[in-house]
C-alpha cells in the first residue's frame, strides 16, 4: 500500500506539474502575441516617421534652393538696375556738358555777329 501511496503522490505531482505547465504555456502564449503586434506596429511607425522626416528634409532642401535662386535673381535685377541708373546718370551728365558747350558756342557766335555788325556800321562809307 505504501507503494500505491507513493505512486499516487507521484502521479499527483506529475499531473500538477503538467497542469501548471499548460497554464503557464497558455499564459505565456497569450502575453507574447500582443507583445509582437506592438513591436511590429512600432517598427512600421518608426519606418513611417523616418520616411516623413526624409520627405521633410527634401522639402526643406528644395525650399532652401528656391530661396537661394530667388535671392540670386533679385541681386542680379538690383545690379542691372544700378547699372541702368548709372548709365542714365552718365547720359544726363553728357547731355548737360553738350548743352553747356552749345550755349557757349552760341554765345560766342552772337558776340562775333555783334562785333561784325558794329564793325560794319562804323566802317561803312557814308554817302552824301
Amino acid at each position: 500500500m505504501k507503494n500505491a501511496i507513493v505512486k499516487n503522490a507521484f502521479v499527483s505531482k506529475a499531473a500538477a506539474t503538467l497542469i501548471a505547465t499548460l497554464f503557464a504555456g497558455a499564459a505565456f502564449a497569450q502575453s507574447t502575441a500582443p507583445a509582437t503586434a506592438p513591436a511590429a506596429a512600432a517598427h512600421a511607425e518608426a519606418a513611417h516617421a523616418k520616411e516623413v522626416a526624409k520627405e521633410q528634409k527634401d522639402v526643406a532642401k528644395a525650399e532652401a534652393k528656391e530661396s537661394k535662386e530667388v535671392a540670386k535673381a533679385d541681386a542680379k535685377v538690383a545690379k542691372e538696375k544700378a547699372e541702368a541708373n548709372k548709365d542714365v546718370a552718365e547720359a544726363k551728365a553728357d547731355a548737360k556738358v553738350k548743352k553747356a558747350n552749345a550755349q557757349e558756342k552760341t554765345a560766342k557766335q552772337k558776340a562775333e555777329a555783334k562785333e561784325d555788325a558794329h564793325a560794319n556800321l562804323t566802317h561803312a562809307p557814308q554817302t552824301k
